[in-house]
């Protein structure tokens, strides 16, 4: 059984977006010292500051797990192909979760709640999603369709939010919207 077209736009979408920040076409190590230089510039945190070095240690962390598990042919990069193949044996099986992959979803989680109050609001949520290319309204429209109209999601929440993001293939699922997309 292959994946969804639905479920492949919405992997690409954070394979795009997310991962392959230099976009040429593959994951690799450069794409996370783009992105942890991107993160820490978002969020104001300069070299010396104890949260960039978390950053740069969690998102070294994630890739290296990401490289594990994904990069089949050993080429220090991870293609379309393996990571569609890695995320639909994520949803095949919800046993099948890695580590690096729950400490990307509680990295997600950390940077969208700025307050550290344990929950994320829509403000918080669409400043964050927003950086990444989407309106700030169109941001704002899928925090509500993902908190299901609630003020906040906390991060039990995000969790299974998280889940249906990676393997559902129903458009209406309040997960699909966890990226501050609409529609795909």
């Amino acid at each position: 059984m292959s994946i969804s077209e639905f479920r492949k736009k919405k992997l690409l979408y954070v394979f795009n977006v997310f991962f392959d920040v230099n976009q040429s076409g593959e994951i690799d190590q450069k794409d996370f010292e783009l992105a942890i230089e991107k993160i820490c510039q978002l969020r104001g945190w300069p070299a010396g500051n104890p949260k960039n070095a978390e950053t740069h240690e969690n998102m070294l962390k994630i890739w290296e797990g990401l490289r594990a598990k994904a990069d089949k042919d050993n080429d220090g990069q991870v293609s379309v192909e393996e990571w569609c193949k890695m995320w639909d044996e994520y949803a095949r099986d919800p046993n099948s979760v890695l580590d690096w992959q729950l400490r990307y979803m509680n990295f997600m989680f950390d940077l969208e709640d700025a307050s550290t109050d344990g929950s994320i609001d829509a403000e918080e949520f669409s400043i964050v999603c927003s950086s990444y290319g989407p309106d700030k309204n169109e941001c704002q429209e899928a925090f509500r369709k993902m908190s299901q109209g609630a003020e906040e999601v906390d991060r039990e929440q995000f969790a299974v939010l998280w889940r249906e993001y990676f393997s559902s293939d129903d458009p209406a699922a309040p997960g699909n919207f966890i990226f501050g997309r609409t529609a795909f």
